[in-house]
Protein backbone atom coordinates (compact mmCIF):
# COMPACT_ATOMS: atom_id res chain seq x y z
CA UNK A 1 0.00 0.00 0.00
CA UNK A 2 1.09 3.44 -0.94
CA UNK A 3 0.41 6.16 1.22
CA UNK A 4 1.21 9.89 0.50
CA UNK A 5 -0.04 12.93 2.70
CA UNK A 6 -0.33 16.77 1.61
CA UNK A 7 -1.07 19.54 3.75
CA UNK A 8 -4.01 21.24 2.49
CA UNK A 9 -4.39 24.01 5.10
CA UNK A 10 -3.50 24.24 8.86
CA UNK A 11 -5.67 21.88 10.66
CA UNK A 12 -6.92 20.11 7.23
CA UNK A 13 -4.63 16.93 4.88
CA UNK A 14 -5.22 15.31 2.21
CA UNK A 15 -4.56 11.65 2.21
CA UNK A 16 -3.75 9.44 -0.86
CA UNK A 17 -4.19 5.68 -0.33
CA UNK A 18 -3.22 3.21 -3.55
CA UNK A 19 -3.81 -0.10 -3.06
CA UNK A 20 -2.04 -2.53 -5.66
CA UNK A 21 -4.54 -5.13 -7.92
CA UNK A 22 -3.71 -8.07 -6.79
CA UNK A 23 -5.01 -7.05 -3.26
CA UNK A 24 -8.40 -5.53 -5.02
CA UNK A 25 -8.48 -9.14 -6.44
CA UNK A 26 -7.50 -11.00 -3.49
CA UNK A 27 -9.75 -9.03 -1.63
CA UNK A 28 -12.77 -9.73 -4.77
CA UNK A 29 -11.99 -13.33 -4.25
CA UNK A 30 -12.44 -13.46 -0.47
CA UNK A 31 -15.83 -11.76 -0.99
CA UNK A 32 -17.16 -13.65 -3.65
CA UNK A 33 -16.58 -16.80 -1.71
CA UNK A 34 -18.60 -15.47 1.26
CA UNK A 35 -21.16 -14.08 -1.05
CA UNK A 36 -21.07 -18.30 -2.27
CA UNK A 37 -21.95 -19.72 1.12
CA UNK A 38 -24.75 -17.60 1.46
CA UNK A 39 -26.37 -17.70 -1.93
CA UNK A 40 -29.43 -19.90 -2.81
CA UNK A 41 -30.11 -20.70 -6.40
CA UNK A 42 -32.38 -22.50 -8.26
CA UNK A 43 -30.94 -26.20 -8.88
CA UNK A 44 -28.13 -25.69 -6.31
CA UNK A 45 -28.02 -26.93 -2.61
CA UNK A 46 -27.21 -23.52 -0.35
CA UNK A 47 -23.60 -22.71 -0.42
CA UNK A 48 -23.07 -24.94 -3.56
CA UNK A 49 -23.75 -22.42 -6.27
CA UNK A 50 -20.76 -21.82 -8.52
CA UNK A 51 -19.13 -18.56 -8.60
CA UNK A 52 -19.31 -17.21 -11.82
CA UNK A 53 -23.31 -17.63 -10.83
CA UNK A 54 -23.00 -16.17 -7.44
CA UNK A 55 -20.75 -13.29 -9.51
CA UNK A 56 -23.73 -12.48 -12.00
CA UNK A 57 -26.52 -12.78 -9.74
CA UNK A 58 -24.79 -10.17 -6.83
CA UNK A 59 -22.56 -8.55 -8.79
CA UNK A 60 -23.23 -5.08 -7.58
CA UNK A 61 -23.07 -6.17 -3.83
CA UNK A 62 -20.07 -8.20 -4.10
CA UNK A 63 -18.50 -4.57 -5.39
CA UNK A 64 -20.32 -2.95 -2.87
CA UNK A 65 -18.89 -4.81 0.15
CA UNK A 66 -15.36 -5.00 -1.57
CA UNK A 67 -15.26 -1.51 -1.95
CA UNK A 68 -16.43 -0.71 1.45
CA UNK A 69 -13.91 -3.23 3.19
CA UNK A 70 -10.89 -2.12 1.08
CA UNK A 71 -11.55 2.07 1.83
CA UNK A 72 -12.48 1.61 5.41
CA UNK A 73 -9.55 -1.00 6.40
CA UNK A 74 -6.42 0.69 3.70
CA UNK A 75 -7.85 4.48 5.58
CA UNK A 76 -7.68 2.91 8.81
CA UNK A 77 -3.74 1.56 8.22
CA UNK A 78 -3.08 4.65 6.19
CA UNK A 79 -3.84 6.81 9.07
CA UNK A 80 -2.18 4.46 12.13
CA UNK A 81 1.01 4.75 9.72
CA UNK A 82 1.30 8.34 9.52
CA UNK A 83 0.46 8.38 12.72
CA UNK A 84 -2.34 11.16 11.99
CA UNK A 85 -4.77 12.69 15.39
CA UNK A 86 -8.23 13.01 13.01
CA UNK A 87 -11.08 14.76 14.03
CA UNK A 88 -14.43 13.98 12.76
CA UNK A 89 -15.30 11.72 9.61
CA UNK A 90 -12.97 11.94 6.79
CA UNK A 91 -14.27 13.32 3.45
CA UNK A 92 -13.94 10.41 1.20
CA UNK A 93 -13.60 10.81 -2.73
CA UNK A 94 -13.54 7.42 -4.56
CA UNK A 95 -10.40 7.58 -7.69
CA UNK A 96 -10.23 3.83 -9.36
CA UNK A 97 -11.49 0.98 -8.36
CA UNK A 98 -12.70 -2.73 -10.29
CA UNK A 99 -11.89 -5.79 -10.56
CA UNK A 100 -7.82 -5.72 -12.25
CA UNK A 101 -7.16 -2.48 -11.13
CA UNK A 102 -5.11 -0.75 -7.90
CA UNK A 103 -7.61 1.18 -5.41
CA UNK A 104 -6.93 5.00 -5.64
CA UNK A 105 -8.93 7.00 -3.35
CA UNK A 106 -8.10 10.84 -1.53
CA UNK A 107 -9.31 11.64 2.29
CA UNK A 108 -9.59 15.38 3.29
CA UNK A 109 -9.32 15.63 6.44
CA UNK A 110 -9.50 17.45 9.73
CA UNK A 111 -6.09 17.35 12.37
CA UNK A 112 -5.80 19.27 15.78
CA UNK A 113 -3.82 22.66 16.09
CA UNK A 114 0.05 22.20 15.86
CA UNK A 115 0.75 25.21 18.96
CA UNK A 116 3.42 25.96 21.41
CA UNK A 117 2.14 25.91 24.36
CA UNK A 118 1.93 29.21 26.67
CA UNK A 119 3.08 29.14 30.03
CA UNK A 120 -0.74 28.18 32.15
CA UNK A 121 0.60 27.94 35.76
CA UNK A 122 1.03 31.46 38.04
CA UNK A 123 -1.57 33.01 35.60
CA UNK A 124 -2.51 36.03 36.97
CA UNK A 125 -6.13 36.53 38.96
CA UNK A 126 -7.27 39.03 41.23
CA UNK A 127 -9.86 37.90 44.20
CA UNK A 128 -12.32 40.27 45.90
CA UNK A 129 -11.64 40.24 49.90
CA UNK A 130 -14.51 39.21 50.07
CA UNK A 131 -16.61 37.42 53.52
CA UNK A 132 -19.83 37.33 54.88
CA UNK A 133 -21.32 39.51 57.07
CA UNK A 134 -23.51 39.83 59.89
CA UNK A 135 -25.52 41.90 58.10
CA UNK A 136 -25.78 40.02 54.81
CA UNK A 137 -26.90 36.98 57.88
CA UNK A 138 -29.80 39.98 58.65
CA UNK A 139 -30.28 40.63 55.14
CA UNK A 140 -30.97 36.62 54.03
CA UNK A 141 -33.04 35.83 57.08
CA UNK A 142 -35.04 39.09 56.31
CA UNK A 143 -35.42 37.77 52.82
CA UNK A 144 -36.98 34.86 54.59
CA UNK A 145 -38.88 36.53 56.57
CA UNK A 146 -40.37 37.77 53.37
CA UNK A 147 -41.53 34.61 52.14
CA UNK A 148 -43.79 34.53 55.33
CA UNK A 149 -45.20 37.66 54.95
CA UNK A 150 -48.77 38.06 55.94
CA UNK A 151 -51.24 40.49 54.67
CA UNK A 152 -53.47 42.13 57.20
CA UNK A 153 -56.91 44.20 57.02
CA UNK A 154 -56.64 47.21 58.57
CA UNK A 155 -58.79 50.17 59.16
CA UNK A 156 -56.48 53.15 58.40
CA UNK A 157 -55.60 55.42 55.16
CA UNK A 158 -53.03 53.76 52.98
CA UNK A 159 -49.34 54.44 53.64
CA UNK A 160 -45.70 53.49 51.86
CA UNK A 161 -45.44 49.47 51.91
CA UNK A 162 -49.16 48.57 52.51
CA UNK A 163 -50.92 46.62 50.01
CA UNK A 164 -54.25 48.97 47.94
CA UNK A 165 -56.53 46.67 46.94
CA UNK A 166 -58.41 48.12 43.99
CA UNK A 167 -60.98 48.49 41.44
CA UNK A 168 -59.85 50.46 38.11
CA UNK A 169 -60.80 50.97 34.79
CA UNK A 170 -58.21 52.80 32.45
CA UNK A 171 -58.07 55.17 29.48
CA UNK A 172 -55.81 57.33 27.51
CA UNK A 173 -57.05 60.30 25.20
CA UNK A 174 -60.67 58.87 26.56
CA UNK A 175 -60.11 55.80 24.94
CA UNK A 176 -59.77 52.68 26.91
CA UNK A 177 -57.02 50.94 26.62
CA UNK A 178 -57.78 47.94 24.46
CA UNK A 179 -58.82 50.08 21.47
CA UNK A 180 -55.13 51.00 21.83
CA UNK A 181 -53.66 47.84 22.89
CA UNK A 182 -55.82 45.17 21.96
CA UNK A 183 -53.86 42.71 24.03
CA UNK A 184 -53.34 45.18 27.38
CA UNK A 185 -56.94 43.94 28.85
CA UNK A 186 -55.85 42.88 32.05
CA UNK A 187 -54.17 47.30 31.91
CA UNK A 188 -57.58 48.55 30.81
CA UNK A 189 -59.89 46.82 33.56
CA UNK A 190 -59.31 44.79 36.86
CA UNK A 191 -61.08 44.08 40.24
CA UNK A 192 -59.68 43.37 43.29
CA UNK A 193 -56.60 44.32 41.90
CA UNK A 194 -53.02 44.09 44.12
CA UNK A 195 -50.80 47.16 43.73
CA UNK A 196 -47.76 47.53 46.71
CA UNK A 197 -47.38 51.28 47.79
CA UNK A 198 -44.34 51.68 46.33
CA UNK A 199 -43.30 54.36 43.67
CA UNK A 200 -42.02 51.69 40.65
CA UNK A 201 -45.32 49.09 41.70
CA UNK A 202 -47.25 48.49 38.35
CA UNK A 203 -46.96 51.93 36.43
CA UNK A 204 -44.63 54.03 37.74
CA UNK A 205 -46.18 57.20 39.66
CA UNK A 206 -49.35 55.00 40.23
CA UNK A 207 -48.75 53.71 43.61
CA UNK A 208 -47.82 57.37 45.00
CA UNK A 209 -50.96 58.61 43.93
CA UNK A 210 -53.04 56.61 46.08
CA UNK A 211 -51.27 57.40 49.53
CA UNK A 212 -53.52 58.48 52.21
CA UNK A 213 -56.71 57.22 50.69
CA UNK A 214 -59.09 54.84 52.63
CA UNK A 215 -60.90 52.20 51.93
CA UNK A 216 -63.93 53.03 49.66
CA UNK A 217 -62.46 56.40 48.32
CA UNK A 218 -62.33 57.25 44.43
CA UNK A 219 -59.66 59.27 42.86
CA UNK A 220 -58.44 59.35 39.30
CA UNK A 221 -54.85 58.52 38.88
CA UNK A 222 -52.64 60.15 35.55
CA UNK A 223 -49.72 58.29 34.40
CA UNK A 224 -46.70 58.32 31.89
CA UNK A 225 -46.42 55.17 30.29
CA UNK A 226 -42.37 54.53 29.89
CA UNK A 227 -40.97 54.36 26.57
CA UNK A 228 -39.48 51.19 27.16
CA UNK A 229 -43.15 49.92 28.58
CA UNK A 230 -44.44 46.44 27.92
CA UNK A 231 -46.81 46.99 25.63
CA UNK A 232 -45.44 48.49 22.86
CA UNK A 233 -48.63 50.51 21.88
CA UNK A 234 -48.84 52.48 25.09
CA UNK A 235 -45.22 52.94 25.13
CA UNK A 236 -44.62 57.31 26.01
CA UNK A 237 -48.73 57.73 26.03
CA UNK A 238 -50.01 59.38 28.92
CA UNK A 239 -53.23 57.39 31.30
CA UNK A 240 -55.96 58.34 33.18
CA UNK A 241 -57.21 55.55 35.39
CA UNK A 242 -59.91 55.96 37.54
CA UNK A 243 -59.10 53.50 40.92
CA UNK A 244 -61.50 52.74 43.70
CA UNK A 245 -59.78 51.17 47.23
CA UNK A 246 -61.88 47.75 48.45
CA UNK A 247 -59.21 47.59 51.05
CA UNK A 248 -56.23 48.58 52.63
CA UNK A 249 -53.86 45.89 53.83
CA UNK A 250 -50.83 45.82 55.95
CA UNK A 251 -47.69 43.85 55.55
CA UNK A 252 -46.63 41.82 58.78
CA UNK A 253 -43.32 40.06 59.03
CA UNK A 254 -42.89 36.84 61.03
CA UNK A 255 -41.07 37.60 64.23
CA UNK A 256 -37.59 35.94 64.46
CA UNK A 257 -37.89 33.43 66.75
CA UNK A 258 -37.73 29.41 67.40
CA UNK A 259 -40.59 28.71 65.72
CA UNK A 260 -40.03 30.82 63.01
CA UNK A 261 -36.76 28.53 62.39
CA UNK A 262 -38.39 25.51 62.79
CA UNK A 263 -40.86 26.07 59.55
CA UNK A 264 -37.72 26.37 57.62
CA UNK A 265 -36.83 22.35 59.53
CA UNK A 266 -33.94 24.24 61.68
CA UNK A 267 -33.89 23.02 65.09
CA UNK A 268 -33.58 26.66 66.64
CA UNK A 269 -33.06 30.43 65.38
CA UNK A 270 -29.03 30.28 66.02
CA UNK A 271 -29.07 27.03 64.39
CA UNK A 272 -31.05 28.40 61.07
CA UNK A 273 -28.24 30.77 61.18
CA UNK A 274 -25.43 29.37 61.03
CA UNK A 275 -27.43 27.43 58.70
CA UNK A 276 -28.25 30.96 56.51
CA UNK A 277 -24.60 31.91 57.08
CA UNK A 278 -23.01 28.47 55.72
CA UNK A 279 -25.27 28.92 52.65
CA UNK A 280 -24.29 32.66 51.76
CA UNK A 281 -20.31 31.10 52.16
CA UNK A 282 -20.77 28.23 50.01
CA UNK A 283 -22.44 31.04 47.40
CA UNK A 284 -19.98 33.45 47.60
CA UNK A 285 -17.12 30.51 47.78
CA UNK A 286 -19.17 29.45 44.04
CA UNK A 287 -19.00 33.21 43.28
CA UNK A 288 -15.18 33.33 43.45
CA UNK A 289 -15.24 30.49 41.49
CA UNK A 290 -16.52 31.67 38.99
CA UNK A 291 -14.99 34.70 38.64
CA UNK A 292 -11.76 33.32 38.68
CA UNK A 293 -11.99 31.04 35.94
CA UNK A 294 -13.16 33.61 34.34
CA UNK A 295 -10.26 35.76 34.18
CA UNK A 296 -8.27 32.58 34.13
CA UNK A 297 -9.93 31.87 30.50
CA UNK A 298 -9.25 35.22 29.01
CA UNK A 299 -5.79 35.39 29.82
CA UNK A 300 -5.43 31.56 28.53
CA UNK A 301 -6.89 32.31 25.70
CA UNK A 302 -5.03 35.52 24.96
CA UNK A 303 -1.71 33.75 25.78
CA UNK A 304 -1.67 31.77 22.01
CA UNK A 305 -3.13 31.97 18.91
CA UNK A 306 -3.55 29.54 16.73
CA UNK A 307 -6.11 28.21 13.51
CA UNK A 308 -8.88 26.12 14.27
CA UNK A 309 -10.36 23.45 12.41
CA UNK A 310 -13.42 24.19 10.30
CA UNK A 311 -15.84 21.68 11.45
CA UNK A 312 -15.51 21.68 14.90
CA UNK A 313 -16.36 25.42 14.84
CA UNK A 314 -19.22 24.26 12.95
CA UNK A 315 -20.31 22.30 14.63
CA UNK A 316 -20.52 24.08 18.12
CA UNK A 317 -21.66 26.94 16.35
CA UNK A 318 -24.33 25.19 15.60
CA UNK A 319 -25.05 24.27 18.67
CA UNK A 320 -24.69 27.22 20.84
CA UNK A 321 -27.39 28.54 17.70
CA UNK A 322 -29.65 26.21 18.60
CA UNK A 323 -29.87 26.42 22.28
CA UNK A 324 -30.06 30.18 22.11
CA UNK A 325 -33.40 29.90 19.97
CA UNK A 326 -34.33 27.54 22.24
CA UNK A 327 -34.04 29.39 24.91
CA UNK A 328 -35.43 32.28 23.36
CA UNK A 329 -38.23 30.56 22.48
CA UNK A 330 -38.96 29.69 25.76
CA UNK A 331 -38.52 33.37 26.77
CA UNK A 332 -41.71 33.68 24.40
CA UNK A 333 -39.68 35.61 21.54
CA UNK A 334 -41.38 35.20 18.45
CA UNK A 335 -40.07 33.75 15.49
CA UNK A 336 -40.55 36.76 13.35
CA UNK A 337 -37.82 38.50 15.50
CA UNK A 338 -35.43 35.47 16.05
CA UNK A 339 -35.52 35.64 12.12
CA UNK A 340 -34.52 38.82 11.68
CA UNK A 341 -32.03 38.84 14.31
CA UNK A 342 -30.24 35.51 12.73
CA UNK A 343 -27.41 37.12 11.65
CA UNK A 344 -26.13 38.89 15.43
CA UNK A 345 -27.13 35.60 16.83
CA UNK A 346 -24.94 33.72 14.33
CA UNK A 347 -22.36 36.33 14.79
CA UNK A 348 -22.63 35.96 18.65
CA UNK A 349 -22.06 32.25 18.25
CA UNK A 350 -19.32 32.04 15.94
CA UNK A 351 -17.19 34.26 18.18
CA UNK A 352 -18.55 32.05 20.64
CA UNK A 353 -17.27 29.04 19.31
CA UNK A 354 -14.18 30.03 18.40
CA UNK A 355 -13.44 30.47 21.98
CA UNK A 356 -14.73 27.27 23.16
CA UNK A 357 -12.88 25.47 20.34
CA UNK A 358 -9.52 27.20 21.10
CA UNK A 359 -10.34 26.51 25.14
CA UNK A 360 -10.67 22.83 24.42
CA UNK A 361 -7.40 22.21 22.65
CA UNK A 362 -5.68 23.72 25.41
CA UNK A 363 -7.68 21.89 28.13
CA UNK A 364 -6.71 18.83 26.63
CA UNK A 365 -3.45 19.60 26.37
CA UNK A 366 -2.77 20.93 30.08
CA UNK A 367 -4.99 17.45 30.88
CA UNK A 368 -2.08 15.26 28.68
CA UNK A 369 0.96 17.59 30.47
CA UNK A 370 -0.24 17.34 33.93
CA UNK A 371 -1.44 13.80 33.63
CA UNK A 372 -5.06 15.09 35.20
CA UNK A 373 -6.76 11.98 34.20
CA UNK A 374 -10.91 10.99 35.14
CA UNK A 375 -11.76 7.94 36.64
CA UNK A 376 -14.55 5.55 35.43
CA UNK A 377 -16.14 5.92 39.33
CA UNK A 378 -16.36 9.95 38.96
CA UNK A 379 -18.08 9.78 35.62
CA UNK A 380 -20.66 6.82 37.34
CA UNK A 381 -21.31 9.49 40.13
CA UNK A 382 -21.64 12.26 37.86
CA UNK A 383 -24.15 9.78 35.82
CA UNK A 384 -26.40 9.11 39.09
CA UNK A 385 -26.44 13.14 40.36
CA UNK A 386 -27.79 13.42 36.46
CA UNK A 387 -30.14 10.79 36.89
CA UNK A 388 -31.38 11.82 40.61
CA UNK A 389 -31.47 15.88 38.94
CA UNK A 390 -33.89 14.49 35.86
CA UNK A 391 -35.85 11.81 38.27
CA UNK A 392 -34.99 8.71 35.56
CA UNK A 393 -33.78 5.48 36.68
CA UNK A 394 -29.81 5.61 36.29
CA UNK A 395 -29.83 1.91 33.62
CA UNK A 396 -32.31 4.31 31.29
CA UNK A 397 -30.33 7.39 32.11
CA UNK A 398 -26.97 5.79 30.83
CA UNK A 399 -28.53 3.99 27.72
CA UNK A 400 -29.92 7.28 26.28
CA UNK A 401 -26.48 8.73 27.10
CA UNK A 402 -24.91 5.81 25.07
CA UNK A 403 -27.31 6.63 21.93
CA UNK A 404 -26.06 10.45 21.74
CA UNK A 405 -22.14 9.64 22.82
CA UNK A 406 -23.52 11.49 25.93
CA UNK A 407 -20.76 10.13 27.89
CA UNK A 408 -17.97 11.25 26.87
CA UNK A 409 -19.24 14.34 26.84
CA UNK A 410 -19.87 13.81 30.94
CA UNK A 411 -15.95 12.39 30.73
CA UNK A 412 -15.02 15.63 29.09
CA UNK A 413 -17.15 18.33 30.85
CA UNK A 414 -15.15 16.46 34.00
CA UNK A 415 -12.02 16.58 32.66
CA UNK A 416 -12.56 20.65 31.70
CA UNK A 417 -13.48 20.94 35.60
CA UNK A 418 -10.14 19.14 37.09
CA UNK A 419 -8.19 21.41 34.61
CA UNK A 420 -9.67 24.87 35.73
CA UNK A 421 -9.69 23.62 39.52
CA UNK A 422 -5.98 22.96 38.90
CA UNK A 423 -4.92 26.19 36.87
CA UNK A 424 -7.24 28.15 39.83
CA UNK A 425 -4.94 26.54 42.50
CA UNK A 426 -1.45 27.83 40.68
CA UNK A 427 -2.92 30.56 39.85
CA UNK A 428 -1.04 33.85 40.93
CA UNK A 429 -3.85 35.30 43.30
CA UNK A 430 -3.82 38.89 43.65
CA UNK A 431 -6.04 39.89 46.97
CA UNK A 432 -7.94 43.00 46.11
CA UNK A 433 -10.52 45.17 48.11
CA UNK A 434 -14.39 44.43 48.10
CA UNK A 435 -16.78 45.93 46.10
CA UNK A 436 -19.98 47.00 47.05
Amino acid sequence: MNVTVENLAPCKKLVRVELDAAAVDAAFAATEKDFQKQANLPGFRPGKAPIPMVVRKYDSEIKDEVKRKLIGDSYRQAIEEQKLDVLGYPDIEEIQFGRGQALQFAATLETPPEFQMPEYKGLPLKREAKEVSEADVVRALDLLRERQTDFKPVERVLASGDIAVVNYTGTSEGQPLTEIAPTAKGLTQQQGFWVEMKADSFIPGFADQLLGAKVGEKRTVNVDFPPDFVSKELAGRKGVYDVEVVEVREKVLPVLDDAFAKSFEAENLEKLREGVRRDLENELKFKQSKDARAQIVRELLGKVNFELPESAVANTTRNIVYNLVQENAKRGVSRDIIEKEKDAIYSAASMNAKEQVKLSFLVQRIAEKEEIKVAQEEVLRRIQTLAGMYQIPPEKFIKDLQKRNGIVEIYDQLAHEKVMEFLENNAAVETVPATA
